[in-house]
């Protein structure tokens, strides 16, 4: 079985990963090191973990503790963690037909997720858990760090998807977990080395952004820090590709990323939104692909 990411996330990138491979300046036999600084559900990495054999190692990380936690966990433990969820699926699955039951049960393993009292297993059990049945399985977070998002309206979710599991958690045998700040992660290596940045996208409106997804913002500031970032892998002769909105398709005249990555390749690809809160800003819109290299393009 492929594996594929464990988790339902807000721009993931499993939609883009043709134009991804596209711009990747290895053949599908070369060595080198990948690293991620903004992992997510991890679906880039996972597609490269299986379609580049020779791969000496790959780095990854997030800002999201939880997140990182859970990646550990099905390194490591995804044995007990597939207990763990086994036993939330059934005990879901078995009120299924009482929508008042399942919204007690889940408000009650919401509110063990925001308290953080249980171990690091049942803990990411929750996590995992909250992220299949939640509205949109969306990750969003107030000011205090609390998971808010409602319950979804799936009637019976599959909550865990042992083979799947299993397959992440040997590809993760290659993998180094991190949870910290983005500039963290360069690697000391003499080896090539590929980054791969999907930050926070910078909202295309007010209301159109997904920052919450951490208590902290990832604001212009942020994203300007994260140019210099990929300006020193560029002095370091590291490759880099990194995905953002278009805010050009929503303002013609707003030219933040055009300017900001002037001396970098920049291409418009499409792609669909399928979690939002609103319907009507669901749909195809262009996103950024920038790097610093012309891609080799991986042979499908």
């Amino acid at each position: 079985m492929s594996a594929k990411p464990f988790l339902k996330w807000a721009g993931g990138k499993t939609q883009l990963l043709h134009d991804i491979a596209l711009q990747i300046p290895f053949r599908n036999d070369d060595r080198f090191v990948y690293v991620e600084p903004f992992v997510g559900s991890g679906a880039v990495l996972i597609w490269i973990l299986q379609n580049y054999p020779n791969i000496e190692y790959a780095v990854i990380n997030d800002v999201n503790s939880d997140l990182m936690d859970c990646y550990q966990v099905i390194k490591t433990n995804v044995h007990e963690l597939i207990e763990e969820l086994r036993s939330l699926e059934r005990s879901y699955h078995a009120i299924c037909d009482s929508p008042e039951l399942k919204k007690e049960f889940y408000y009650e393993h919401r509110e063990k997720y925001n308290l953080r009292e249980e171990d690091v297993i049942k803990h990411s059990a929750i996590f995992i858990f909250l992220n299949r049945t939640c509205f949109n399985g969306l990750y969003r977070v107030n000011r205090k760090n609390e998971f808010n998002v409602p319950i979804g309206s799936y009637k019976k979710p599959q909550i865990c998807n042992e083979e799947n599991l299993l397959s992440v958690s040997k590809l993760l045998e290659k993998v180094e977990i991190f949870n910290g700040d983005f500039e963290e992660t360069i690697p000391k290596t003499q080896h090539k080395v590929l980054f791969y940045c999907d930050p926070r996208y910078k909202p295309l409106g007010n209301t159109a952004s997904f920052n919450s997804y951490m208590k902290d913002d990832f604001n212009d500031e942020e994203q300007k820090r994260l140019k210099r970032f990929c300006d020193k892998l560029d002095d370091n002769k590291f490759y880099w590709i990194l995905s953002n909105s278009d805010v050009k398709g929503k303002d013609i005249n707003d030219d933040f990323f055009d300017n900001l990555y002037k001396d970098y390749k920049i291409t418009r690809v499409f792609a669909r939104r399928m979690i939002n809160s609103n319907p009507d800003k669901r749909g195809q819109l262009t996103e950024l692909m920038i790097s610093n290299v012309g891609g080799l393009g991986y042979v499908f």
